[in-house]
């Protein structure tokens, strides 16, 4: 994820925080120091933030871990914001890991209130009968105990955020755990396909009654979590219908096979001659002489950033990407899909023989997967029609 930092590795699993997340700390301590409430109230609200992160990495560790259990790496942990995302490499194939590695998350984190209620319940009683009457309107009235007003304790605060961020995780609406939870669910009944866009839609419907609620009570910060929400979800109903279509589809099938290559000691000036020449716009590098491996793989994106910041003649060697990787003309189109969509490149080379046969690009796929969709559509109208007219000779009259 761009504009975000590796700041610990644990258990082989890198953890990352974005720009933002420094961003929201300053904005936190900065809008503490506006009120005037000195520079002590400031650090611990600061603290507090921290405190609240470190409990949701260790949400996020919940799902890596148990995925790990089942063969699916984690790719990284990163802090946003709005939360935590761990990035698995794939989503686990059978309905039920899916459903364990979705509420582990929680499960942690349930397992963080208890022990942060168990802590106040120890060395802080009062504050822990508070809570809980906070928590629950029958206790307050038959107790007379008051609700819990104003800032409380620093454990009873992380407490009850514990609290809010599980029960927001529940919410059975992708992207949160719930949703997933649903899905797996949804999946033991229904095509992994249909329970992913049922599980999307309810989380779509949600975003859009957040967004709402938050415009009523002027809140900016409810508009902009249902924003995110609905796109989360609206990209997990896509992702899941091209993994299905991608399922048991060779590379050959999708691949381009009429592409212009470019040679490694070549200047940059032939490359834009073959960009504005016709439709490619990522060229196979290869290398200098006759019979070498190819180097890698010149994006657009590339050659615009150097022809920028530097000198026109410079050879397609130095700026040629040598990470995208390649894959075989025989392997699942699902499984280099993946390999894409993890090496952050537009493309992969195919190769056969030691030699280039071909690309595999995020566009051509994408066009791949809605040919399937579209064919899916017609397929789903004959078989709408035929049913209609075997259910009308059956039930008109003689």
């Amino acid at each position: 994820m761009r504009w975000s930092w590796q700041i610990a590795r644990i258990a082989g699993i890198p953890i990352r925080i974005h720009a933002t997340f420094l961003l929201l700390i300053g904005w936190i301590v900065f809008g503490v120091l506006a009120e005037g409430q000195g520079v002590a109230p400031a650090i611990e609200a600061a603290l507090l933030l921290l405190a609240v992160f470190a409990c949701i990495v260790l949400h996020e560790f919940g799902h890596a871990l148990t995925a790990r259990r089942y063969g699916i790496r984690t790719r990284d942990i990163t802090l946003l914001p709005i939360g935590g995302v761990a990035r698995l490499e794939r989503i686990p194939e059978r309905p039920l890991h899916e459903f364990l590695v979705a509420i582990a998350g929680p499960a942690v984190t349930l397992g963080l209130a208890g022990l942060l209620f168990g802590v106040l319940a120890a060395a802080w009683p009062a504050e822990a009968r508070r809570i809980a009457a906070f928590l629950n309107p029958v206790w307050n009235v038959l107790s007379g105990n008051p609700p819990l007003e104003g800032p409380g304790g620093f454990v009873a605060e992380l407490f009850l955020v514990n609290v809010m961020i599980l029960f927001f995780n529940l919410i059975p609406a992708f992207p949160m755990d719930g949703g997933r939870v649903l899905r797996a669910v949804l999946a033991t009944r229904l095509d992994y396909v249909r329970a992913t866009q049922i599980a999307a839609s309810v989380g779509q419907i949600l975003a859009v009654l957040l967004a709402v609620i938050g415009i009523n009570q002027h809140n900016l910060l409810l508009p902009l979590v249902a924003l995110f929400v609905f796109l989360a979800a609206g990209q997990e109903s896509s992702m899941a219908q091209m993994r299905t279509a991608f399922a048991g589809v060779p590379v050959s099938r999708a691949m381009i096979r009429d592409f212009r290559t470019l040679r490694a000691d070549e200047p940059l000036t032939r490359a834009v001659e073959l960009l504005l020449s016709g439709d490619q716009q990522d060229f196979p590098v290869l290398g200098a002489f006759d019979g070498s491996p190819p180097v890698g793989i010149l994006t657009r994106r590339d050659l615009m950033a150097a022809l920028a910041h530097g000198p026109r003649d410079r050879a397609v060697g130095d700026v040629a990407r040598r990470d995208c990787g390649t894959a075989h003309p025989r392997e699942y189109l699902e499984d280099v899909f993946q390999r894409i969509d993890r090496s952050g490149c537009p493309a992969l080379l195919v190769m056969e023989g030691g030699r280039v046969v071909g690309m595999v690009t995020l566009e051509n796929v994408g066009e791949l997967a809605m040919v399937h969709a579209a064919l899916g559509r017609n397929a789903r109208a004959r078989s709408a029609g035929d049913r209609g007219r075997a259910g009308g000779m059956g039930t008109g009259p003689a």
